[in-house]
């Protein structure tokens, strides 16, 4: 049963149009800003503080801005590569070390956040090639990839099997294993799940068309490295993907699961009733969302410890 307390906290972010004195949700459409978005989520996150027991080191990788989050008492020589969030238009080092604090903390790993190259300034490919270029910096630095974990949420969830993929087809080793948090992995939007959920989700109405066509930028949708539904998973790391049934990418995570499980990958399809788009950085505002968090750090410990 959904807690109480989920349901109070989804229902605020459903109608978040009601504290901008707006009657009806927001509609993104050809009147949407790119620069109005990413100012209002930077605003945002600059109000929200790293726990004591982390600390933030920024750095450069091979000419991405990047950040190191390092808990207290790290494991030695394991590291996550966290790919960030935002639709592919927004999000950076600064609207995620937060997010990404809350499982370095857990998993007791030191992690790296980089600011890839986003649309529609730099629509696909420049996303997933700038994860290639973080993930061979760690590799350069010395860090064995039995030693790397990959993870992300939303738009980053989508970019860690989009890696996953490339690294396979360039013959670079591969991580340890990677988690995936409510990734769409067929950039045409097509899934039924983005008309039965519309209503459901968190998703501004609209977005997934505008922001994935700025992304895509007249690319094949077929292309595995922009839609991963479409790649051949065989050899890749165990997998954790996670959604929620009230997902407008619902259908894109079961599906996906499906491949990869078809292709031999050990893959966990964690599908939580109710809850709604990558609510496992909502935690630790409700249960579902403390749980979830929970879940894929223990998987992260589990292949940490176990190499």
């Amino acid at each position: 049963m959904q807690s109480f307390s989920s349901k109070i906290v989804i229902g605020l972010i459903r109608n978040r149009h009601l504290f901008k004195l707006k009657t009806k949700p927001e509609v993104v459409d050809e009147n949407f800003s790119v620069d109005e978005f990413r100012h209002s989520i930077d605003k945002a996150s600059a109000r929200i503080k790293l726990p004591k027991d982390v600390s933030a080191q920024s750095i450069a990788v091979n000419g991405l801005n990047a950040e190191w989050i390092i808990p207290e008492n790290e494991l030695k020589d394991k590291v996550l590569l966290y790919i960030h969030g935002g639709g592919f238009i927004s999000g950076s080092c600064h609207t995620h070390r937060m997010h990404v604090a809350k499982f370095a903390k857990k998993c007791k790993i030191k992690s790296l956040v980089f600011d890839y190259r986003l649309a529609p300034e730099n629509p696909f490919p420049a996303a997933p090639d700038d994860c290639v270029i973080a993930y061979k910096w760690l590799l350069g630095q010395g860090f064995e990839a039995d030693n790397i974990i990959v993870g992300g949420e939303s738009a980053g969830a989508t970019l860690v099997l989009s890696l996953l993929l490339a690294l396979k087809e360039h013959n670079i080793s591969l991580p340890k294993a990677a988690f995936s948090i409510s990734p769409v992995t067929d950039l045409s939007c097509s899934a039924k799940s983005f008309e039965y959920n519309a209503k459901n989700d968190v998703a501004p109405m609209g977005s997934w068309t505008l922001w994935t066509k700025m992304y895509i930028s007249g690319n094949d949708t077929k292309n595995p490295l922009l839609s991963p539904q479409f790649g051949n998973y065989e050899g890749i790391p165990p997998l954790y993907i996670c959604v929620g049934t009230h997902e407008i990418h619902y259908d894109d995570c079961v599906n996906a699961a499906k491949v990869a499980e078809q292709s031999g990958v050990d893959v966990t399809l964690r599908k939580w009733d109710k809850m709604i788009h990558a609510f496992p950085l909502l935690s630790p505002l409700f249960p579902e969302a403390r749980k979830a968090l929970q879940e894929i750090c223990d998987f992260v410990n589990h292949h940490t410890k176990n190499n």
